[in-house]
């Protein structure tokens, strides 16, 4: 009997942790990140190759930080939202150009639109590892002090920029230093 119990119950835990696993949402991956000091970087600016953005650039700046790809099919389902969302006075949108051509980035840029205050120029993907990306799009809000408060994973819609990305950011801004 036990030899016919022990498979049962193995099988029954397997079946608990597939239950749970498919409730999850993807887009909520968490992040070691959060709540910690943004990771330092130096990148060129994909407009301006000449010239370099790092964070301490965005110290006293509350600012997204959107992770995205000229080859990317999800990052051309949220440009138009990203496009949308940087016309508000009140939110500065920094991209990441991820393992990507910056000749095709910015045909991109210039044939969508272009949502950046800044893009900056990631080909190696070194940025994108330090800061835990684990695939284009990806959205970062960061406070006022480099402190990364949020993590969005996949494409941001308008639903996410209502109900998360804008409360936020407000009050992000509403803090003191």
């Amino acid at each position: 009997m036990v030899k016919f119990l022990i498979p049962l119950v193995l099988f029954i835990i397997m079946a608990i942790f597939l239950a749970m696993g498919l409730h999850l949402n993807p887009s909520e991956i968490p992040s070691p990140l959060l709540n910690k000091q943004a990771p330092a970087f130096t990148a060129p600016k994909l407009l301006a190759p000449t010239e370099t953005l790092s964070p301490a650039d965005l110290k006293g700046k509350v600012w997204l930080f959107n992770v995205w790809a000229s080859w990317c099919v999800s990052c051309r389902a949220e440009h138009s939202v990203l496009n949308q969302l940087a016309q508000q006075p009140n939110i500065m949108v920094v991209g990441l150009n991820y393992k990507d051509n910056p000749e095709d980035a910015r045909g991109w840029l210039t044939a969508l639109g272009n949502p950046y205050a800044v893009s900056i120029t990631d080909q190696e993907g070194r940025v994108g590892l330090d800061w835990g990306v684990y695939g284009v799009p990806e959205t970062f809000v960061i406070d006022k002090k480099g402190i990364i408060r949020h993590k969005h994973t996949g494409p941001v819609t308008v639903q996410d920029v209502e109900n998360v990305l804008q409360p936020l950011v407000a009050q992000l801004q509403a803090e003191a230093e």
